[in-house]
C-alpha cells in the first residue's frame, strides 16, 4: 500500500533545515526499523518512492514448494495468485501496509526517526557552524543555570559560560547578546556552540566589523592585549601611507570607536600604532600616558626603563597597575616606569649603569680593551658613570656621548656645578670605551709636514757650542765665532 509523504518531507525540510535527500532518508530509515520490529530483519526490505511523493514498502520472497521460513519464502500457490506467471525458483516483492504491523514495531519506527532526526540535525549544524568559529553572530537570552546563559540562536541554541561574560555586564530574559561563535563540538547532549564576550577574537571581529579598512586588510591589527570589562589595547598598523590606522579605528570625531565603546559597556579602549623600534612602541603602549624617555636595560632580557613626569606617573601605571601590565603583554617587555624626578634625583641613572655594565661585559677584545654594542649611544648606559654628572649633563641636552666628545673647553665652563675631578673621571670612560676615530685629508697632512720641513732648515745648531741658531745670524750669540751657511736645492 504507497503512502503520501510528500506534506512530511515539506515539514521536515521547513522545520528542520533539511535537504529533501535528507528527508526522504529519515523517512526510509523509519520504515525499515518498523519492517526490523516487525519481523526481526531488514535483508529482503525493500523501500520505494514514487515521482508523485508516495512510498511503498515490499518484503522480497523466493518461491518454493514448501515453506520453510515465511520471512524469505512463499509457496507456490500463494505466489501464483499475486502474479500466475510465478514459478519455483522466483523472487516476489510482496507489498505491505505498516498499518498491520505490531504496535511494538511502530513504536520502534518512531523512536529511529526521532534519533535519526536529532543525529542529522546534529550534523547539518555541526557543518554549518564549524565554519563560523570566529565570527560574530547574535541570539536572545532564553534562559540561566548556575551562572550559565543559554542564547537563542533561531535553529539552534548556544551556551554563553559565566567565565566567557564581561563582569561588568548584565542580562536579562529577551536580551539581545551579541557575541563570538569561540567553540563549536558534538557533546552527549547534541550539539554545543560555544559564545563569548571576553575573548581578544571578540574585539578583533568588532573592529573588522565597526572599520571597513581592518574587514579590507589595508589596516592591519599586530595585537590585542585585554582586561575584559576594564581595557583593551590594540596595536595597528596600515599597509598603505596615505591611511592613517589609528585614525580609521577610531573614525571621523570617535564615530567607529565610539560604537564599539557602546557595544562592550563601557570598556576602555587604546587604539596605538605598532612601531618595530621597541623603544616607539614601548612609548606608544603606555597610551594614554605621555612618555618621555624609553631605555633599554637589557635587550636579551626585554627589559626597559620608561621614563614619565610627574603628572603622567600614574596614567602609564594605571589603576592597580593595569595599564602597564597590559603594555608588557603588547609589546612583549618588561617594563619599569620611572618619573623624571626618580631618574634625575634617587640614583635611577645607576640602574642603567648596571644594566649597560652587565650587557656588554662579555665584549672584550683580545687586548683586553672593552667594547660598547652598538646601540649603546647615551652617556647614562655607560659602565661607571657619576649618576650626578649624568643629570646635570641631561638638563643642560647633553644626552648621547657623541654630544660630550663635542664639548669643547669652553663649553665645558658653563657646568660651574661639575668639578675638574669628575670630568677628568667621566673622560676616562669615555676613553675606555668608546673609539674615537679622527680623520684627517691628506691635504693637512701634507701641509704639516712641509711645515716640519720648515722647520728644521731654519732651526740650526752651531758647530762650536751648540747654541740654536737661524740662518740670517752671521756671528754666535753665545760663543762669538763667525757663521755661514750654504743653501741646497731639494728636487
Amino acid at each position: 500500500m504507497a503512502i503520501n509523504v510528500s506534506e512530511a518531507v515539506s515539514q521536515l525540510i521547513q522545520d528542520r533545515g533539511m535537504s529533501e535527500d535528507l528527508a526522504f532518508r529519515t523517512i526510509e530509515q523509519m520504515l525499515l526499523a518498523a519492517y526490523k520490529g516487525n519481523f526481526g530483519t531488514v535483508d529482503n526490505a525493500v523501500i520505494r518512492f514514487g515521482d508523485d511523493g508516495s512510498v511503498s514498502m515490499y518484503a522480497r520472497r523466493k518461491v518454493v514448494e514448501y515453506v520453510h521460513d515465511p520471512i524469505y519464502e512463499i509457496d507456490i500457490e500463494e505466489a501464483q495468485q499475486l502474479n500466475h506467471e510465478a514459478t519455483e525458483g522466483d523472487e516476489l516483492l510482496i507489498e505491505l501496509d505498516p498499518k498491520n504491523f505490531s504496535r511494538n514495531s511502530i513504536h520502534a519506527a518512531k523512536r529511529t526517526a526521532a534519533q535519526s532526526l536529532r543525529d542529522i540535525q546534529k550534523d547539518t549544524l555541526y557543518s554549518e557552524y564549524k565554519d563560523r568559529v570566529g565570527e560574530i553572530i547574535v541570539g536572545y537570552y532564553q534562559r540561566e543555570r548556575d551562572g550559565t546563559i543559554y542564547v537563542d540562536l533561531g535553529r539552534t541554541e548556544g551556551i554563553f559560560p559565566k567565565e566567557f561574560q564581561s563582569p561588568i555586564e548584565s542580562y536579562h530574559v529577551g536580551d539581545r547578546i551579541r557575541s563570538l561563535i569561540y567553540k563549536v563540538q558534538k557533546g552527549d547532549s547534541g550539539l554545543q556552540i560555544i559564545l563569548s564576550r571576553t575573548h581578544n577574537e571578540f574585539i578583533r571581529a568588532i573592529f573588522e566589523l565597526e572599520v571597513p579598512e581592518i574587514y579590507d586588510r589595508i589596516v592591519e591589527i599586530h595585537k590585542i592585549v585585554r582586561k575584559p570589562g576594564y581595557r583593551t589595547k590594540i596595536a595597528v598598523y596600515s599597509n598603505r601611507e596615505d591611511i592613517d590606522p589609528v585614525g580609521a579605528c577610531v573614525g571621523m570625531r570617535g564615530s567607529r570607536i565610539q560604537s564599539i565603546i557602546k557595544e562592550l559597556e563601557g570598556e576602555k579602549i587604546d587604539v596605538l600604532r605598532y612601531d618595530p623600534d621597541p623603544r616607539h612602541f614601548i612609548k606608544n603602549a603606555l597610551a594614554p600616558a605621555a612618555v618621555q624617555e624609553v631605555f633599554i636595560l637589557n635587550e636579551a632580557k626585554h627589559d626597559a626603563l620608561a621614563i614619565v613626569s610627574e603628572e603622567q606617573f600614574f596614567p602609564a601605571i594605571g589603576k592597580q597597575g593595569l595599564n602597564v601590565r597590559l603594555a608588557n603583554r603588547l609589546v612583549d617587555w618588561n617594563i619599569d616606569v620611572k618619573t623624571e624626578k626618580d631618574f634625575k634625583e634617587k640614583g635611577i641613572v645607576s640602574e642603567l649603569t648596571k644594566a649597560a655594565t652587565d650587557l656588554f661585559s662579555d665584549a672584550v677584545e683580545e687586548d683586553g680593551h672593552e667594547e660598547l654594542p652598538d646601540e649603546i649611544e647615551h652617556i647614562a648606559e655607560l659602565p661607571g658613570v657619576d649618576p650626578a654628572v649624568v643629570s646635570l649633563l641631561l638638563e643642560a641636552g647633553i644626552d648621547y656621548i657623541e654630544d660630550f666628545i663635542n664639548l669643547s673647553d669652553k663649553d665645558r665652563l658653563q657646568f660651574e656645578t661639575i668639578n675638574a675631578e669628575q670630568w677628568e673621571h667621566l673622560n676616562a670612560i669615555v676613553e675606555k670605551y668608546v673609539e674615537i676615530v679622527e680623520e684627517e685629508s691628506e691635504e693637512i697632512v701634507e701641509e704639516e709636514a712641509e711645515f716640519e720641513e720648515e722647520d728644521e732648515e731654519e732651526v740650526l745648531e752651531c758647530p762650536e757650542c751648540g747654541a740654536l741658531l737661524t740662518i740670517d745670524m752671521l756671528r754666535c750669540p753665545s760663543c762669538g765665532v763667525g757663521l755661514s751657511f750654504e743653501t741646497s736645492s731639494k728636487d
